[in-house]
């Protein structure tokens, strides 16, 4: 009797983790909805002010990120990374007052990531309203995160530099 309640609890429990992290990976794809902070393909980027900051937001108005660890002709956010870093895809397109050189890379898994300044970009999952910048100058996945301002330099990291939570 004693073993089936246990057993009853620990599927309660596999289960509610698993309800959890599938909410966690509902914003991973940039299929255009407006319910998630990924933009559509071809969808022009624009600059709005985050905490006193001019940034690059996406067609809906989410922050764009880079990633330290990337460069100009590779994303190193993959994988479960990419679930909570989702790339914004590419090609993009300036709205008006985005002054820098947008393009393209090809992502590992085929899929292209739009490009500002040579910087692959992201949205993040933690942002869940336009004009929030909840992963500037978090230090997860193996570098640190940066709202793309409009003249390509990191802003002033407004958040903690390390943990960020998330099942990271």
């Amino acid at each position: 009797m004693r073993n089936r309640y246990l057993a009853a609890g620990l599927i309660a429990a596999a289960a509610l983790i698993a309800a959890g992290c599938g909410s966690s990976s509902s914003g991973s794809g940039n299929g255009g909805s407006t319910s998630t902070p990924g933009g559509a393909s071809g969808t022009a980027l624009k600059t709005a002010t985050v905490s006193g900051t001019t940034v690059l937001t996406n067609a809906q108005g989410f922050t764009l990120y880079w990633f330290g660890p990337d460069t100009a002709s590779k994303s190193n956010c993959t994988g479960s990374c990419a679930q909570f870093w989702p790339p914004e895809k590419g090609p993009a397109t300036a709205g008006a007052g985005v002054t820098g050189t947008l393009g393209t890379v090809a992502r590992s898994d085929g899929t292209v990531q739009a490009t500002y300044d040579g910087h692959p970009l992201y949205t993040y999952t933690a942002d869940t309203a336009a004009g929030q910048a909840n992963g500037n100058g978090l230090n997860v996945n193996g570098g640190v995160w940066h709202e793309v301002t409009v003249s390509g330099g990191p802003a002033p990291a407004t958040t903690p530099t390390s943990g960020g939570g998330g099942g990271y």
